[in-house]
């Protein structure tokens, strides 16, 4: 159960932003013993793959900021972080899903299943993300922007630490992000009532 929550935190967070969470694990890897990897996602805390992860963070956090860029950028992210997320939540779940030698059994010993499970989570978060971004564009002429994509990026290490450190937490995680995005769009039908 644990497991699942921490696959889901992880995969949640990368829905927010796809790099976090594969470097938080990367980082927390490589340098503490709060978390010890399955042998099949050892190559998370390379050192070449640190750094990477930490310059591809860099460019999300420097796009997501800029309205009108974060637009392009969650387009672009609709295939990054989804796939960020399957490999978050297969490398939070212990799941030996990235070396798969034989892929009759990767499919019939159902490794695929937590991978597919982040997909769909991180997808899920994304959109919510991608749909809410313009409403907080729109509603406060591109300012909020900032503050928004600065939001999600705390949230998202938030997440990443609690999946890691204390995964019962993520369920509260969740009920947060889920009820912001529901105030997001309650709020952008109240404008719409007022403008009418």
């Amino acid at each position: 159960m644990l497991e699942a929550l921490t696959g889901t935190g992880l995969a949640a967070s990368a829905g927010l932003n796809a790099y976090i969470p594969l470097l938080t694990m990367g980082l927390l890897a490589r340098y503490s013993d709060l978390i010890d990897l399955p042998s099949g996602w050892q190559w998370l805390s390379n050192g070449w793959v640190v750094a990477i992860l930490a310059v591809l963070l860099a460019i999300e956090v420097v796009a997501d900021k800029i309205p009108v860029v974060d637009h392009f950028n969650d387009v672009v992210q609709t295939v990054v972080r989804p796939t960020a997320g399957g490999l978050a939540f297969g490398a939070g779940s212990a799941s030996e899903t990235v070396t798969v030698s034989d892929p009759g059994s990767f499919f019939s010993t159902h490794q695929w299943v937590p991978v597919a499970a982040g997909v769909i989570i991180a997808l899920g978060v994304h959109g919510l993300k991608a749909v809410s971004r313009p409403v907080v564009n729109a509603t406060t002429a591109g300012v909020g922007a900032p503050v928004a994509s600065t939001a999600e990026d705390v949230s998202s290490i938030v997440m990443s630490v609690l999946a890691i450190l204390l995964p019962i937490l993520v369920l509260l995680m969740l009920v947060v992000l889920i009820s912001s995005a529901i105030w997001v769009f309650r709020r952008r039908r109240a404008r719409r009532g007022v403008l009418a």
